[in-house]
C-alpha cells in the first residue's frame, strides 16, 4: 500500500476534505525560506493539525534550518512529524530527531542527478523517512516545484534505502500511478498537482490523485 500526503493544506477545511478523500497525511507549510506561496502561519497550522482524526497524521514542512528554531517551531505546532526541506547535513538531522523524540523526522533529498544517492545514503541514519523531491534552480524552490525529477534514479534510492521513501516532484493523478510503479516508494506527497486555479486544492484531483496513487 502507497501512502498519501497531500502538502500545502491552508485551511481546516482543505484538511478534513483531504481526509474525507482518503489522505494517510495532509502537510502544513511553516518557516519558509524558498519561494512558495502555501506557507502559513504557525497558529494556523497548528489549528489545521488538531482538527484532523486520529488516522490521519498531521505533518509540519520547513525550509527552516536552525536548530533551536525548529525546536520552538515544533513545540507551538501540534504535529507527531516534522518534514525538513533544507540541506542539514546528516549529524545534524541526528541532533534534531534525538531533541524532538517523539516526533518523526523526515529528510529531504533534492533529486537532480547522482548526487542524490550519496545524500539519501548519509542521512538515512539519521532520520525516520526521506523525501525524495524536484529542485527548481529557477525559482529556488525546493518544494511544490510542480517538475518532475528523474525517476529512475529515485527507483535506485529507494532499492537501496534502510528508510521508507516518500517520492514528491511533480506528482499529479496523471502522473502517479506510473511513477509508483517506477519507483515504488513508500509514500507519495503531492502539493501543487492537486490544487486549482485559486491555488486551493481541488477535490475531483485529490479523489483522483489517491485513487491513482493505490492502483499499483
Amino acid at each position: 500500500m502507497v501512502r498519501v500526503k497531500i502538502c500545502g493544506i491552508r485551511s481546516v477545511a482543505e484538511a478534513r476534505l483531504a481526509e474525507w478523500l482518503g489522505a494517510d497525511a495532509v502537510g502544513v507549510l511553516v518557516g519558509r525560506v524558498h519561494a512558495s506561496a502555501d506557507f502559513i502561519e504557525p497558529a494556523e497550522a497548528d489549528r489545521i493539525a488538531r482538527s484532523v482524526g486520529p488516522f490521519v497524521s498531521p505533518v509540519l514542512v520547513t525550509h527552516m534550518d536552525e536548530l533551536e528554531a525548529l525546536l520552538r517551531l515544533a513545540e507551538v505546532i501540534s504535529c507527531p512529524v516534522v518534514q525538513l526541506h533544507s540541506d542539514l547535513d546528516g549529524p545534524a538531522l541526528g541532533e534534531l530527531r534525538r531533541r524532538l523524540a517523539p516526533r518523526k523526522v523526515i529528510g529531504k533529498v533534492s533529486v537532480e542527478d547522482d548526487t542524490a544517492l550519496v545524500r539519501a545514503r548519509e542521512i538515512a541514519p539519521f532520520v525516520d523517512a526521506i523525501v525524495l523531491d524536484s529542485r527548481d534552480r529557477a525559482t529556488g524552490r525546493v518544494g511544490g516545484t510542480g517538475q518532475v525529477h528523474d525517476w529512475s534514479i529515485s527507483a535506485r534510492i529507494a532499492a537501496a534505502s534502510s528508510v521508507p521513501i516518500i517520492l514528491a516532484g511533480g506528482l499529479t493523478p496523471e502522473n502517479v500511478a506510473e511513477a509508483v510503479g517506477v519507483v515504488r516508494p513508500w509514500g507519495v506527497d503531492v502539493n501543487s498537482g492537486v490544487e486549482a486555479g485559486d491555488g486551493g486544492k481541488d477535490e475531483d484531483r485529490v479523489r483522483r490523485f489517491i485513487a491513482a496513487a493505490g492502483s499499483r
